[in-house]
C-alpha cells in the first residue's frame, strides 16, 4: 500500500499573485539555507481557514521589540485595522491581504 504524506505542496487556490509567492519562496527555501523561507512556503500553502488574520496590534507590538523597526514584516494572511490603535510606527509589512 503506498503511504500518502498528509501535507499540502501546492495551494488550492487558483489566485495568480498567490502562485507567484510559491514560486519565489520554493524556489529560496530550495536555494538558501535559511528555514524562514522554508516557513513561508509552509503557510502560504495552508487553506484560508487556517490563515488566522493579524491585528495592527499585533503588529504594533512585534515592531515595539528592539532593532524590528527597521526590518520588514513578513504576513502570509490578512492584516486587519485596529481601531483601539491610536498612534502606529512606521513599518514596512508584506501580507497577502489588508482590510
Amino acid at each position: 500500500q503506498h503511504a500518502r504524506s498528509g501535507h499540502r505542496t501546492a495551494p488550492k487556490s487558483d489566485n495568480v499573485y498567490l502562485k507567484l509567492l510559491v514560486k519565489l519562496y520554493s524556489f529560496l527555501a530550495r536555494r538558501t539555507d535559511a528555514p524562514f523561507n522554508k516557513v513561508i512556503l509552509k503557510s502560504l500553502f495552508l487553506s484560508k481557514i487556517n490563515r488566522p488574520p493579524v491585528s495592527l496590534n499585533r503588529v504594533g507590538r512585534v515592531l515595539s521589540q528592539k532593532g524590528a523597526a527597521d526590518k520588514t514584516m513578513v504576513v502570509v494572511g490578512t492584516v486587519t485595522d485596529d481601531i483601539r490603535l491610536l498612534d502606529f510606527p512606521k513599518a514596512t509589512i508584506a501580507a497577502l491581504r489588508f482590510t
